[in-house]
C-alpha cells in the first residue's frame, strides 16, 4: 500500500496529467527541462559537476564531496528518447552521486527525430569507452530509466558485439523495453497518471524512423540478454510499462542471468526519483546493490 506522502504526491500529478498528456514534443521538451531546475540548491552543496564534451553531444560528471570515489556509473536518463537534455540528466544523475557515493557519469545523448536511432546508442557506447578509460569494468554500472533503461539493455547486447568489458552492474527504473507497445492493457492504462500509449507509441516511431520497432537495439526485450550483468529493476504496479519490466525480469532469469524485480504496489512511471518514503528505499536497496570491489582504487575523475 502506498505511502501517505506517496498519495498526495500521486493526487497532485494527476492535478496536471490530463495537460501533460496532451502535450506536443517542443512542450514536452520544455516540461522535462524544466524538471531540472527543481532541487539544485540542495545538490549543489554536496555534489559538483564537470562536463565533458564529444563530437555531437555532452556528458557530465556528477561527484560527491563527501567521502573517495571508487567506483563510478553511467546514467541514461528517460524521456522517451524524444526529450531531457544535459541539465535533466545531471539533475537526476547528481541525486544518484549522492546517494550512491559513485562518480555518475550523465550522458546528455541525441534526441529524436532529429537524431533517430542509432544515435542515443552510439553516443552511449562513446560515453562508455570514455569511463573504461578512467575505471575498470569491476568499478562501472550503468543506470537507466524509462528510455534510458531500455537503452541500457541495447548498450548492453552492443558492448557483447563488439567485444568490449561489460559493466558489473545494471539498475533498471521502470525501462521501456518494448517499444512496439503492443501488449494493450486498459486497465492499468487507466491507473497510470503519467504516460499516455498513443504518445508513446508516436515517441517509438519517431526514434526508430522506419527501423523496425523489435529490433533487439530498439527493443532490448526481443534480444539475446545472455551474459548479462546482474540486474536490480524496480517497477510500480500503476504503470503502463508495468509488463516491460516484468518480462524483461523474465528472460533475465530464463538465459541464465541474476536478476531482482522489485515491484512497488500502487506507485507510478519512475517513482524512484521522487523523494517519497518508497523512493528512499529504493535508493537504499541501490546502495546495497552496488557495492564497490575490494580491491577498487581511489579514482580522479577531471
Amino acid at each position: 500500500m502506498p505511502s501517505l506522502v506517496s498519495t498526495l504526491v500521486r493526487s497532485q500529478i494527476g492535478l496536471i496529467s490530463p495537460i501533460t498528456k496532451n502535450m506536443d514534443l517542443d512542450q514536452s521538451r520544455r516540461l522535462q527541462d524544466s524538471l531540472a531546475k527543481l532541487g539544485r540548491g540542495p545538490l549543489s552543496a554536496v555534489v559538483r559537476f564537470k562536463q565533458v564534451d564529444f563530437p555531437g553531444f555532452s556528458c557530465a560528471w556528477a561527484i560527491p564531496l563527501r567521502g573517495v570515489v571508487r567506483c563510478a556509473a553511467l546514467y541514461l536518463h528517460g524521456g522517451a528518447y524524444t526529450a531531457g537534455t544535459l541539465p535533466y540528466a545531471k539533475r537526476f544523475g547528481g541525486e544518484l552521486a549522492r546517494n550512491t557515493g559513485r562518480a555518475i557519469f550523465c550522458v546528455g545523448y541525441r534526441l529524436a527525430p532529429e537524431n533517430p536511432f542509432p544515435a542515443a546508442l552510439d553516443d552511449a557506447v562513446t560515453a562508455y569507452r570514455h569511463m573504461l578509460t578512467r575505471f575498470e569494468p569491476a568499478e562501472i554500472a550503468v543506470i537507466g530509466e524509462s528510455a534510458g533503461g531500455g537503452l541500457t539493455y541495447a548498450l548492453l547486447q552492443q558492448l557483447k558485439a563488439e567485444g568490449l568489458p561489460m559493466p558489473a552492474y545494471v539498475v533498471a527504473i521502470s525501462p521501456w523495453t518494448d517499444l512496439t507497445m503492443q501488449r494493450e492493457n486498459p486497465e492499468r492504462e487507466a491507473l497510470d497518471p503519467l504516460l499516455d500509449r498513443a504518445a508513446l507509441l508516436e515517441s517509438a516511431m519517431l526514434y526508430a524512423a522506419g527501423n523496425p520497432l523489435d529490433d533487439p537495439l530498439i527493443s532490448p526485450l526481443f534480444g539475446d540478454l545472455d551474459g548479462m550483468p546482474p540486474s536490480l529493476i524496480f517497477v510500480g504496479t500503476d504503470e503502463i510499462l508495468y509488463e516491460d519490466s516484468v518480462l524483461l525480469d523474465e528472460k533475465l532469469r530464463a538465459q541464465g542471468c541474476e536478476s531482482t524485480l522489485v515491484v512497488q504496489e500502487g506507485m507510478w512511471h519512475v517513482y524512484v526519483f521522487y523523494g517519497v518514503p518508497e523512493s528512499k528505499l529504493a535508493f537504499s536497496m541501490i546502495r546495497s546493490f552496488l557495492r564497490c570491489p575490494d580491491d577498487a582504487c581511489d579514482v580522479e575523475t577531471e
